[in-house]
């Protein structure tokens, strides 16, 4: 108990900023400069699209962004970050157990433990909380990225349902899964933020206030996500609507894979009939004038390096928020690009199955889409691509015009974050072809391309366990590595194993 007259160490909820009001001069000002006369011309092409996380007074009003210690908030409940044995020493539970007192590790054994995703409540015993909400986030590998986004998701889930089953009227949210677990901080964000903003909008109308508890380290990535969910006006919702993520997860905000999302949309509107005039073809047209005449302006030296940047970044902006639109379920269905394992560096390994195009009778307009649908969220962060030309036919062949539009209208971190491009089963053709296009039409790709004559080769940058390869791919290259089989004459010519890039 603090002395007669001394001051609370303890932070009162009710005096904190929400969300929806500026948090000191400075975050005022910085709000009113992201908006500029560009965003509002972006805004207002956007108009027709309807955000998934619209403007609502009512939830910002619930919600606060708290850069100090979750143990020090006067909440009905804060929430501790730990282990499956309640035990991990973290800076989030050590602040909790220091506060708490000897009585909170004592009331921990009853618990028996917790298994991850699922959340246990104590008492706050000498918090100025009364409760605390214990919770186990998910060790993060990117193999198994899946099943640790709904590990992390259930966390904030079943904290919201405690929360709401006790009645409780504010609760301080830390940021789940610590460093120790080697969860991506950005990647952690977007689905509390969402996983809150769900609950709240579902099951949310006796909660009060939500406090997202951070730190100096993490508060950067909370004040630059909270706008794509939190968004405090209609305009900022417009322009935030475009750096939303692929996948923005179910109508609770559970993770959903992106193939999944497109197949279970109940009513996958026809663009042309719908409201959304701007995604649709006229649009489309419009963006491939764009590009030209960016292409132009570029030749003739007429834009700065920071205009074409902006102008890039614009034009893919407009086509990403068209992909999200669209139903592509017939491009899912072909099986022509999936993601798969980690390469021997630990970098996601996207496949594209050449035989599964069929270029000749699918509308490439849409695959252009769907390729921008699924890749947006991979290409955050370093990553490999195995393309199987495996049995291709002419009519699976993509032509460079295509692949020159689709690289010109992907986003630079496409560019920057591809470390490697291995070409499985090349022909003499595609060898020669390739050449071409990387040395004459695009720049920076030459080096990255790997021309890899059997899966031997391709095992000595990605463990087979770490990547799912068509039953005929496997089928051929059994029968084409005959050749070099120990008796065979030719076995000299069996290509160098490769060092992953």
């Amino acid at each position: 108990m603090d002395p007669l007259g001394a001051r609370s160490q303890f932070v009162e909820v009710q005096n904190l900023p929400t969300w929806d009001q500026p948090q000191g001069v400075q975050d005022e000002v910085d709000r009113k400069s992201q908006l500029t006369e560009e965003d509002d011309q972006l805004a207002n092409q956007l108009n027709s699209l309807e955000s998934p996380f619209p403007f609502r007074q009512d939830i910002n009003s619930k919600i606060v962004l708290f850069n100090g210690d979750v143990a020090l908030l006067n909440c009905t409940a804060i929430v501790n970050t730990s282990n499956e044995t309640l035990t991990d020493k973290n800076p989030v539970s050590d602040s909790i157990h220091r506060y708490a007192g000897p009585e909170l590790r004592d009331e921990l054994l009853k618990l028996k433990g917790c298994r991850t995703g699922e959340a246990k409540m104590t008492e706050g015993f000498n918090l100025a909380a009364r409760f605390i909400i214990h919770t186990v986030g998910p060790k993060y590998k990117a193999k198994y990225r899946t099943a640790a986004e709904s590990s992390l998701y259930s966390c904030y889930r079943n904290v919201m349902q405690l929360s709401k089953e006790h009645a409780m009227a504010s609760v301080g949210l830390c940021v789940v899964s610590t460093v120790k677990r080697a969860y991506p901080l950005e990647d952690a964000t977007h689905i509390a933020l969402r996983t809150v903003r769900r609950f709240l909008e579902n099951h949310g109308e006796n909660i009060e206030t939500v406090v997202f508890a951070v730190s100096d380290v993490e508060e950067p990535v909370y004040r630059k996500l909270m706008p794509l969910y939190y968004p405090c006006s209609i305009k900022e919702e417009k322009i935030s609507l475009p750096f939303l993520p692929a996948d923005i997860g179910n109508a609770e905000g559970e993770p959903v894979v992106p193939e999944r999302q497109i197949r279970i949309a109940e009513k996958p509107g026809n663009l042309e009939d719908s409201d959304l005039g701007l995604v649709g073809s006229h649009a489309f047209a419009r963006m491939e004038g764009d590009v030209d005449k960016q292409r132009k302006l570029i030749l003739q030296g007429q834009m700065s390096e920071a205009a074409q940047h902006k102008q890039h970044q614009r034009n893919y902006n407009r086509w990403l928020c068209r992909a999200r639109a669209e139903d592509l379920s017939d491009i899912a269905a072909l099986k022509a690009l999936y993601q798969t394992g980690v390469d021997l560096c630990g970098r996601t390994v996207m496949v594209v199955v050449g035989r599964n195009i069929p270029v000749t009778i699918i509308d490439m307009e849409k695959a252009l889409l769907y390729f921008i649908h699924v890749m947006d969220h991979i290409t955050v962060k370093e990553y490999v691509m195995v393309y199987f030309h495996t049995l291709t036919a002419e009519h699976n062949h993509l032509d460079t015009d295509f692949l020159k539009k689709l690289y010109d209208i992907v986003d630079a971190k496409f560019k920057k974050n591809l470390r490697a491009f291995y070409f499985v089963h090349p022909t003499f053709r595609t060898k020669v072809s390739t050449w071409f296009f990387t040395t004459f039409s695009v720049s920076g790709l030459k080096e990255k391309v790997h021309h890899i004559e059997n899966l031997q080769q391709l095992f000595t940058c990605i463990l087979p366990e770490e990547i799912d390869i068509p039953p005929f791919v496997l089928e051929y290259d059994t029968r084409v590595n005959l050749l070099y089989a120990p008796n065979s004459p030719s076995c000299s010519s069996k290509p160098a194993l490769l060092s992953s890039p």
